[in-house]
């Protein structure tokens, strides 16, 4: 396999924080008296602010008062992520690090927004693992649309057929797909469907393997 650069998702990728994201929603709901619906839930994993908007509000019908919800799960969410390390995912660090030591460039594509998303790797010790990141809010289509890897494969100036990308969710591994990247999931709280995988891409437990792979 060859590769010129390496385009990460963040969240259930790198960082262990989609638990995180699942638990807080089913707490905000629970404290606006709302039912926690799963499957919308899960539906939003991948997606950027503007398409979560969309999937909830869908979701939950008309009458729901998304700013109010919107607002009680951030407060909790952010109340743990932006003020300690969200724990790393097994393997990821020395995945980092032996692609550091063989000179591939390294970019993240998150749907977080900026802030969050360098507080998040700061605070787990990440960042200056990263040559760029991509945020959910610099680009007009959310995951699975390309356009954020496309965005990422741009900012290290390599074109996006030369990256490997790896994802955890199946809105980014399409979306990733669509870049025309070449493609590891390391799925986390959602296995990938079976229409998912006649995409072709390379599916792994955990980022150990793919590091034993690529070396």
């Amino acid at each position: 396999m060859t590769y010129r650069a390496a385009v990460f998702d963040m969240d259930g990728l790198l960082l262990d924080s989609e638990r995180l994201a699942y638990d807080t929603f089913a707490a905000a709901c629970g404290d606006l008296g709302l039912e926690f619906k799963e499957q919308v839930y899960l539906g939003i994993i991948g997606s950027n602010a503007e398409k979560i908007k969309q999937i909830i509000c869908a979701g939950y019908g008309e009458h729901l008062a998304y700013d109010e919800l919107r607002a009680c799960w951030l407060e909790k969410y952010h109340a743990v992520i932006l003020h300690k390390p969200v724990p790393v995912k097994v393997g990821a660090v020395a995945l980092l690090k032996w692609l550091r030591s063989q000179s591939i460039p390294l970019a993240v594509a998150t749907s977080s927004n900026r802030h969050a998303a360098e507080t998040k790797l700061a605070n787990a010790g990440l960042i200056d693992f990263f040559d760029s990141i991509s945020s959910g809010c610099e680009v007009t289509y959310s995951k699975p649309h390309p356009e954020i890897f496309l965005t990422a494969a741009n900012a290290l100036d390599i074109q996006a057929k030369d990256c490997l990308a790896f994802e955890d969710s199946d809105n980014g591994v399409r979306a990733a797909v669509a870049a025309g990247m070449r493609v590891y999931q390391i799925p986390d709280l959602i296995p990938p469907s079976e229409q998912l995988k006649q995409l072709g891409h390379q599916i792994r437990p955990s980022l150990h393997e793919v590091l034993s792979e690529l070396r």
